[in-house]
């Protein structure tokens, strides 16, 4: 069972865990399975189909790596078919992984909130079902409480203009399974078929109790989410500091 263990060894789970063992990311090429090392934290990111969500993870400045899989179900190792059913409970998610000095969680926080709309409950655009739900799942207490602070600040944003209520789900100690093979950083393979069904709301997250933004202005510039599929539009490589 894959659980997230920074101090030590992170451990694959069942057959795909372990054919990715050694696998290294098809951009940044890290291994997308490795433990975190001193200095660099983890967290889990559900924001609806994982291919297009996946990228916009890797482009961010500071990202060490990225992977997906499926977590917050109540099956061992699902396959993609299983998943995809609406059986096994799991969502659809990112595993990311960055440099704790170069980048702050409430930078992956702010990515994470203005991709996607967190009001959309099992779905995210026209995929319906629990695996493109909206999800954070970490297991430090003080990333788990930055992702609660953000939600309170992001609702009252989302309520003033009109929106239901953020439906994301925030817990802790998620196991991950990693997805197969092929969804590995698919949008950055040949052949892939550019898909994102991210519906982002078009608002920004902005201070929160505990924001400790490291990332410059242009960075964000890098996505416009005015722009239907912003992150397909977008080059694969990660976005450079000016």
């Amino acid at each position: 069972m894959f659980g997230l263990f920074p101090k030590a060894a992170t451990p694959t789970s069942g057959a795909i865990g372990a054919q990715l063992q050694g696998v290294t990311h098809a951009v940044l090429g890290t291994e997308i399975t490795a433990a975190p090392a001193a200095g660099q934290q983890e967290a889990l990111l559900g924001c609806g189909c994982f291919w297009g969500a996946e990228k916009g993870f890797w482009r961010l400045p500071g990202v060490v790596t990225t992977a997906v899989g499926y977590a917050g179900g109540a099956v061992q190792d699902p396959s993609y078919d299983q998943v995809c059913s609406g059986r096994t409970g799991h969502a659809e998610v990112v595993r990311v992984v960055w440099d704790s000095e170069r980048l702050h969680f409430s930078d992956l926080l702010k990515l994470f909130w203005e991709c996607h709309d967190p009001t959309q409950g099992n779905r995210q655009g026209n995929d319906r079902g629990s695996q493109y739900r909206s999800a954070i799942f970490v297991n430090d207490p003080s990333l788990l409480q930055l992702a609660e602070a953000s939600r309170l600040s992001y609702a009252a944003c989302l309520a003033s203009k009109g929106f239901g209520a953020i439906t994301t789900e925030i817990a802790s100690d998620m196991p991950l399974f990693y997805a197969e093979a092929y969804h590995q950083q698919y949008l950055a393979k040949p052949g892939s078929r550019p898909y994102c069904s991210a519906q982002p709301t078009g608002y920004g997250l902005e201070d929160f109790p505990g924001a400790d933004y490291r990332l410059p202005a242009s960075v964000w510039t890098a996505y416009d989410w005015s722009v239907p599929h912003c992150v397909l539009r977008g080059d694969n490589t990660p976005i450079l500091l000016r």
